[in-house]
């Protein structure tokens, strides 16, 4: 089935040239209204008309019981790993500390698949948010699972209270970095986290903190693979950068294609 399906969209992109970017699903823990769906898959609206805007077909990947990453990769042209609950700390090598929210451990299972196969195949891959974490743990790295009682010396409010889409802290992005290019050397951003990297993932680096040194941004050699620790896509109608920011993700799709 997987296979017939990559068939149809790999025929279709051929003929029009349009980028396919899978996006990882979260799960809606409550049953829906209208059906009654139990835990039903989904991803952010906003996401979805930005990626179209942008000339692309988005399509959702839910998490598969036991799944295997190469069995995925060629569904997609890109990969987005975007927002949802905490990263499980088992994944690695912790227990969960009192002040820890929600985890879907079977969504993380399924996502570090996903990523581990898709940078093995140099595809790129856009990590936004939990999104960003799970990528840096996936490829090594590890966490913080809360900012308040693991980093004394952050001062800033990571989870903000103003509506999703107003920014409210700045960053601070290195410079000859892929973010640099998009986004210059300081830009406002929102914030919706209380855990945040910590060691970052050996073939990773950091290209962007908040002034209270919590990592923003991240991004390989080859800028193949990129995390941003905000939420773009509740931005990218208002703030010309966070649009830019997506078109040069889209961009760096195409050159690989």
């Amino acid at each position: 089935m997987i296979y017939l399906f990559a068939r149809s969209l790999r025929f279709r992109n051929e003929d029009c040239y349009e980028p396919r970017i899978a996006i990882t699903a979260d799960t809606y823990m409550d049953a829906t209204n209208s059906t009654n769906l139990q835990r039903a898959p989904y991803v952010s609206r906003e996401l979805v008309e930005v990626l179209s805007a942008l000339g692309c077909i988005p399509f959702i990947l839910p998490d598969v019981p036991n799944a295997i990453g190469e069995d995925y990769f060629e569904l997609y042209d890109g990969l987005i790993v975007h927002g949802g609950p905490d990263v499980d700390p088992h994944l690695f090598g912790e227990e969960p500390r009192r002040e820890i929210g929600m985890v879907n451990y079977k969504r993380d299972v399924f996502e570090r698949e996903l990523i581990q196969a898709t940078v093995k195949v140099r595809k790129p891959i856009l990590g936004i948010c939990k999104g960003a974490q799970i990528i840096n743990v996936a490829l090594g790295g590890d966490l913080y699972q809360d900012i308040k009682t693991q980093c004394p010396n952050s001062y800033i409010k990571h989870s903000q209270k103003a509506p999703g889409g107003y920014p409210t802290h700045s960053i601070t992005v290195a410079k000859d970095s892929f973010l640099h290019a998009v986004l210059g050397l300081n830009t406002l951003v929102n914030s919706r986290h209380h855990q945040a990297i910590r060691e970052v993932a050996p073939s990773l680096k950091v290209t962007a903190t908040s002034l209270d040194g919590i990592v923003e941004g991240i991004e390989n050699n080859d800028a193949s693979v990129v995390g941003v620790q905000w939420h773009p896509e509740n931005m990218w109608r208002e703030h010309e950068d966070m649009y830019a920011l997506f078109e040069a993700f889209v961009s760096k799709v195409k050159e690989r294609m």
